[in-house]
């Protein structure tokens, strides 16, 4: 995902929200209508949650550290899930019991009851913009994959969070003007209710799915199949190398991935000749895959013989099992 185009996209829906919340509040005091302070506290945590992503991209450009040697790219996944956390709670639930509340306690608004209209159809225009700036940006890296598809497998969280949170906006706003219209139409404030209801049962679907997609991130996912087709024919793309023995891959961010391979190469005399290979593998694999900055190559030296039987005498380092060169390197 360009860092830009998620930013963009981020800023873009935090702007709307702001001044969304703003309006939506000021006609909850005017109106004591139960949708519109559900959809005020949605917008707030729309905005909370778009700062939370702005910050989880500044805090994920940090140098390693000792400490973590690997970077902070994960922080990106981290908020992204206290996003979810956050939509969860603060938007849902609250929207949940304040359905609750006016369906038991119905109240009939006798005041200014154009507002929540008026508001709610400025909102859906500030609303459509900010999703449409988030499908422009999308579409510049989504490929030809569908929907479903990109917000599955987008390994950079921003643009399927806010997209998903737009497009929640909005339902969420044509909720509130279903539940308002009704009301002052039928003057029977449990449309109000309902609407609200709809919006809170919304919002938590909608944190369910990020915090399963984000739930993934965290506990770190491999690369595409195209990529690791690309990744395996750049390594035996060469005299070097004879046949991967094992391999495998894991973000360590969204624009980093982590190779770790074991390799059969042929019989050489030195070892300085045995690092060369490994070095124009490596080049070989970042020229295919961009993202692939960390690589791990462990060689073992393959005869006809060797093969046949299944073993293997083994030049740079101790012989290990299947699985094991990944673990050693925090896969």
């Amino acid at each position: 995902m360009s860092a830009n185009g998620g930013t963009k996209a981020i800023i873009a829906a935090l702007l709307a929200n702001v001044g969304i919340a703003i309006t939506k509040f000021i006609a909850f005091l005017l109106t004591g209508l139960s949708s519109m302070l559900a959809e005020s506290i949605h917008s707030v945590a729309d905005a909370s949650n778009q700062a939370l992503l702005l910050l989880g991209g500044k805090r994920a450009k940090r140098e390693a550290t000792p400490q973590h040697p690997f970077g902070y790219g994960r922080e990106r996944y981290i908020y992204a899930f206290i996003v979810a956390i956050v939509l969860f709670s603060v938007g849902g639930l609250f929207a949940l019991y304040e359905a609750y509340h006016k369906w038991s306690h119905p109240e009939t608004p006798d005041k200014w009851q154009w507002v929540p209209v008026v508001v709610l159809v400025v909102a859906i225009v500030l609303e459509s913009l900010s999703f449409r700036t988030a499908i422009v940006e999308s579409n510049r890296v989504r490929g030809n994959q569908s929907w479903v598809k990109f917000v599955r497998r987008a390994k950079a969280p921003e643009l399927p969070v806010v997209l998903l949170e737009d497009l929640g906006a909005l339902l969420g706003l044509i909720f509130a003007l279903l539940g308002v219209s009704m009301t002052l139409l039928t003057d029977n404030s449990r449309w109000d209710a309902f609407g609200t209801a709809m919006i809170g049962v919304l919002l938590v679907v909608i944190a369910i799915i990020l915090a399963i997609e984000t739930k993934s991130l965290l506990l770190g996912e491999g690369a595409e199949a195209h990529d690791v087709a690309a990744i395996e024919k750049a390594v035996t793309d060469g005299p070097q190398v004879e046949r991967i023995i094992h391999m495998k891959t894991l973000y360590l961010g969204p624009e980093e991935l982590m190779v770790a391979a074991k390799i059969g190469v042929p019989a050489c005399e030195s070892a300085e000749e045995l690092a060369r290979g490994i070095n124009a593998v490596e080049a070989r694999i970042r020229a295919a895959v961009p993202a692939a900055r960390v690589i791990y190559l462990e060689p073992d030296i393959y005869s006809a013989a060797a093969e046949r039987t299944g073993t293997a005498t083994t030049t740079a380092v101790p012989e290990s099992e299947p699985g094991e060169v990944a673990g050693r390197h925090g896969s």
